[in-house]
């Protein structure tokens, strides 16, 4: 590669970073689906809306590795064009719907998959154009997603007062298709062995830096089955929290609907910070390392919701969430660099969207923990107990993991 072009790309993918962190902002309104499902349900007199949010999250990583092979052969900006299209779509049918099997398919499937078709090629081009700071570029990738749902749920409840719910899904569903699809047409593929002006590579050392793997190479490596299983329980306890943190914040403490509103920006704020500080700090400290403190302060989290009630001061329970907003988005923003530094980033695409199961796996497990605790006891004080077990086991998969690298040729 020329040094006119490295030194073009060099500038440019500071551009591209804003495009994508842009994008993000609009995909990741999806988490402020609470804020218009309540006023459809009504609209449809139905008591619950829950499943199209949960069929969107469990759909993620399928178009998440079709996008992935198709961006990592062709380049991302039409695989993101489409996911637009489909988003933009899929939130604009919402306005149209009759009935819960037409929510399930606009906003359950259609804008689901278009949601991960974007969301897989804005953080595998953040970090294929940043190799010497997949930390920095990965956690503010993913704070823009984190934070949309604090910025957009106001902006749709502002919404549906002004044009009524079926409206608000319209106006919102065309703003980010445009958004998302004019913004896709000006990201380019980044060119295989791209290294900025400036930065030198570290000398590989055993178990880093290695070669590119494809997707069956990394499937047959056991390091990817322990990177999985420690994503799955570092998105267990957050998905748990995040899922429904206005609900535990009224039984908890037994504060009112206003404060529990106010504690979920909280969490929200703090989950986003984690993204970019941790992103970052993984950069000088290692992500292993960083995800390793992540856990340990996440277990700190769980025993302050464990102890927190109606009887003690809420400020175990406002601690508690913030404990827990941080590290879930430690693990959010750490991991597209973690999957990149393990398997290469020319295949990184497909091997993050298959690295995604894991938090599909735990945005199921954490929230039926939740529930299924509630039903049996009317409280959710076992449920952290349950998270905590599991985030001990994710600590010792981190040991493990530093083992099993270290074998590595």
């Amino acid at each position: 590669m020329e040094n006119k072009q490295i030194d073009t790309l060099t500038r440019k993918r500071w551009m591209y970073l804003i495009i994508c962190c842009l994008i993000n902002l609009c995909i990741g309104s999806m988490y402020a689906w609470s804020v218009l499902a309540g006023p459809m349900a009504k609209e449809l007199d139905v008591s619950s809306l829950s499943t199209p949010f949960s069929v969107a999250n469990s759909v993620g990583f399928i178009s998440m590795i079709i996008g992935g092979l198709v961006a990592d052969r062709k380049g991302p900006r039409w695989v993101m064009f489409l996911g637009g299209l489909m988003f933009g779509l899929g939130m604009f049918g919402c306005g149209y719907a009759q009935n819960v099997g037409h929510l399930v398919l606009c906003y359950g499937i259609i804008l689901g998959l278009g949601l991960s078709f974007v969301y897989g090629c804005t953080i595998s081009t953040c970090i294929k154009f940043f190799p010497d700071k997949r930390g920095l570029a990965g956690g503010m990738a993913t704070a823009f997603y984190g934070i949309s749902s604090a910025l957009f749920a106001p902006v749709g409840n502002a919404l549906n007062n002004i044009v009524g719910v079926r409206g608000a899904f319209k106006v919102l569903g065309l703003v980010f298709l445009v958004v998302v699809c004019v913004g896709s047409l000006f990201i380019s593929a980044c060119p295989s062995g791209f290294v900025p002006q400036g930065y030198e590579p570290p000398a590989r050392t055993s178990g880093s830096a290695p070669t590119d793997k494809t997707t069956l190479e990394m499937l047959k490596m056991p390091v990817f089955y322990v990177m999985l299983l420690i994503l799955t329980c570092g998105g267990v306890f957050g998905m748990m929290v995040i899922s429904n943190a206005s609900g535990l914040a009224r039984n908890i403490t037994g504060v009112d609907a206003g404060t529990a509103a106010m504690l979920v920006l909280v969490l929200c704020l703090f989950n986003t910070a984690g993204r970019l500080i941790a992103g970052s700090l993984s950069d000088k400290f290692g992500r292993i390392n960083t995800l390793t403190i992540a856990i340990a302060i996440a277990l700190g989290g769980l025993a302050l919701l464990y102890m927190a009630d109606v009887t003690t001061s809420i400020a175990a329970l406002v601690a508690g969430l913030i404990l827990t907003g941080i590290c879930f988005g430690t693990f959010m923003g750490v991991f597209p660099g973690f999957c990149t530094d393990q398997f290469g980033s020319k295949h990184n695409t497909v091997n993050y969207g298959i690295m995604w199961i894991g938090f599909c796996i735990a945005g199921i497990v954490g929230p039926t923990i939740l529930t299924r605790a509630y039903a049996a006891t009317g409280t959710y004080r076992s449920a952290f107990l349950i998270a905590a077990v599991i985030a001990v086991f994710g600590m010792l998969m981190t040991f493990v993991y530093r083992s099993v690298v270290r074998r590595l040729p």
